[in-house]
């Protein structure tokens, strides 16, 4: 979902890649080619991603935070000091400046 460029001290970009449009796209083109018991399935899933795609920008970063915080098994709060050790553990590269402003997106937006 994210990359990260020039993440050090000066610079930290995080780059947010939405390929939702295509996925929506290659949903329409199966919903056209559907049967009819395929049909329920697809219409659910283009609703899905229809959903997700209207995400903005510091929702998709705070999922993103927590899906890291959970790959290296964090469970405590996410506005805590420990949660962003827990990022930069799962994230080696990033700045703690980074990791503080990722933090407090994931902190604004509750799952």
């Amino acid at each position: 979902m994210t990359g990260f460029l020039g993440v050090n001290t000066k610079h930290n970009v995080v780059v947010v890649v939405r390929d939702a449009d295509v996925v929506s796209a290659a949903l329409a083109r199966a919903l056209a080619e559907a049967t009819p018991e395929e049909r329920p399935g697809l219409e659910r899933a283009a609703a899905l991603v229809e959903a997700t795609a209207a995400a903005d920008e510091t929702r998709l970063r705070a999922r993103w935070v927590r899906a890291r915080l959970a790959a290296v098994g964090f469970t405590g709060a996410v506005d805590s000091v420990a949660a962003v050790r827990a990022l930069r553990k799962a994230e080696p590269r990033l700045s703690l400046l980074a990791a503080v402003q990722l933090q407090k997106d994931a902190v604004a937006e509750p799952e």
